[in-house]
This record gives C-alpha cells, structure tokens and sequence, in this order.
C-alpha cells in the first residue's frame, strides 16, 4: 500500500524536489503552495486558521488517510534590529505563523489522525543550522522560529512514539533555491562560499533524499533524530 503523503511549501525548491522524489517512490503525494498551481492545494498559512483548511482538504483528496507530513514551508525574511517597532512586531508574527504556528497546527492534526485511525503516522519537519548555529543580525526571527521546529519535534518523537507518531527534523544549511540565490549575493557569495567546508551550497535533490528515507524508510529507533545537511559549515 503506497504512503500518503502532504508536503507544505512544495512549489520550488526542496519542496518540489520532495514532491517529486517521494512521487518517484510511488508515494501518493499531496503538495501545498501559496497559490494554487500543477494541482497543488493553495493556502496562505500566514492565516492562522490556513493550516487546518489546508489538512482538511488535503486529507479529502487523499481519500482519508494521511500517513506522512513532511512540513517545508517557510519564510526568510530580513527585519532590521532598528526598524519601527510596529514593523518590528510584525516581521516577527509573520515568520512565527508560517514557519512554527503552522506547522504546529499541521503535527497535531496528524497526532490526532494517528490517535482516531490507528497504525503509525510520520513527521518530517524541515527547519535549518540556523536553529543550532544561529543567522544574521537581520534573522532572529527565523533563526528563533526554527530552533521551536526543532524542539516540537523533540518533543513529539517523546511524547508520541509509544502511541504510533514518528517524527523527524532535517536541519540544513544553504540550499540553492531562490531564497537562497539572494541571500548568498545579499551576503558576498564567495565570502559566504568559503565558510563552508565542502565548498558549495547543497542542492534540493540531496534534502529530499533525506526527507524521502525519513518519510519512508527510517526505522522508528530514528524517531527525534535531527540530521545536518549542510557541508560541515556547522556540526554538533
């Protein structure tokens, strides 16, 4: 029987590789993306009640089982440390509702799935280094909001996996999609470059390898695992 599967912010970058990947494995793959696009589910999840339509709907396209949700959607977005307060604020509720709220909402519907159906559901959470190492002067907010993916998931892999939840966090580095095109020009590309050890940025398609095993294959001693893909520019 082939794995259902919703994955959040699947319209580029790992996302899309994680769509197509897991699709690849004969998964039955469900995507979200802002807008709607290639039959994908839209929803703005800065819209705190996104996340649970997103599920909702997701969940009748899939024929009422969801087996795995890989969460990938995010925002990186700078807000200066002197910016107006009100600007300030905002930034930082934005980066909280998409990249932790949301996917919080997300992990306890599949909690609860798990718990009204039975069997065993899968979490993949794709966070960053920046939840371990930190980011720029103009990032708290997303380098704060990815240390509390990494936490959640901690947590559900302890509280859940007596009761059939499995969850997992990928936490990489640079990954060349197009936030990441920016930020590395915004930062002075080849200065940026020289912090990594292996020399270049990782590619979509070596994340999702990695959500594709968590998703699929890892054997469930691996629930609360968080794996490092980023070059050795930061290791624990």
């Amino acid at each position: 029987m082939s794995a259902h599967v919703l994955v959040t912010g699947s319209s580029r970058g790992i996302g899309a590789a994680v769509v197509e990947a897991l699709s690849g494995r004969e998964a039955r793959v469900i995507g979200h993306a802002t807008s709607a696009a290639e039959g994908r589910i839209a929803a703005d999840l800065a819209d705190p009640a996104a996340a649970d339509r997103l599920w909702d709907e997701a969940l009748a396209r899939l024929d009422g089982r969801i087996d795995v949700l890989v969460n990938n959607a995010g925002v990186f977005e700078a807000v200066a440390d002197d910016a107006d307060p009100d600007v300030w604020r905002e930034a930082w509720d934005r980066a909280w509702r998409i990249n932790l709220q949301a996917a919080a909402d997300l992990c306890r519907r599949m909690v609860l799935h798990v718990r009204e159906r039975g069997g065993e559901g899968r979490i993949v959470n794709v966070a960053s280094r920046a939840a371990y190492r930190g980011d720029s002067p103009a990032h708290w907010h997303y380098a704060a909001s990815k240390a509390g993916m990494v936490a959640m998931t901690k947590s559900i892999a302890r509280g859940y996996a007596n009761r059939g939840v499995l969850a997992f966090a990928i936490c990489p580095g640079f990954v060349m999609t197009g936030m990441a095109d920016e930020y590395l020009a915004s930062r002075g590309g080849d200065k940026l470059l020289a912090d990594i050890p292996l020399g270049r940025v990782a590619q979509p398609e070596e994340v999702a390898s990695v959500a594709a095993y968590l998703a699929l294959e890892a054997p469930a001693s691996m629930t609360g695992a968080v794996l490092d893909v980023n070059g050795a520019s930061f290791v624990r």
